[in-house]
């Protein structure tokens, strides 16, 4: 599987979040924390079930924690064995 980029992870954002949310994900967004974009730990742990249904992966629960930026979870999704292939 080739790599997650951040505008796959941005459509995968605003999916989860809705556009009505009013989440501002222009710009640099890579090191700015979900918090900052708006995000609280529901709406990442719906992101993250997203993407491994669409990735076909499985991040396990502390990498989840652990990701507090898209630039993080961007590279925890990248690593993951699935899409390493």
């Amino acid at each position: 599987m080739a790599e997650m980029t951040l505008d796959q992870l941005t459509r995968v954002l605003r999916e989860c979040a809705g556009e009505e949310e009013g989440v501002n994900l222009e710009g640099d967004v890579l090191d700015t924390t979900f918090t900052d974009l708006g995000y609280d730990s529901l709406a990442v742990l719906q992101t993250v079930g997203q993407i491994e249904r669409e990735y076909g992966i499985s991040l396990p629960d502390e990498t989840i924690a652990e990701a507090g930026t898209p630039r993080l979870l961007l590279a925890f999704v990248n690593e993951s064995p699935a899409s390493a292939a």
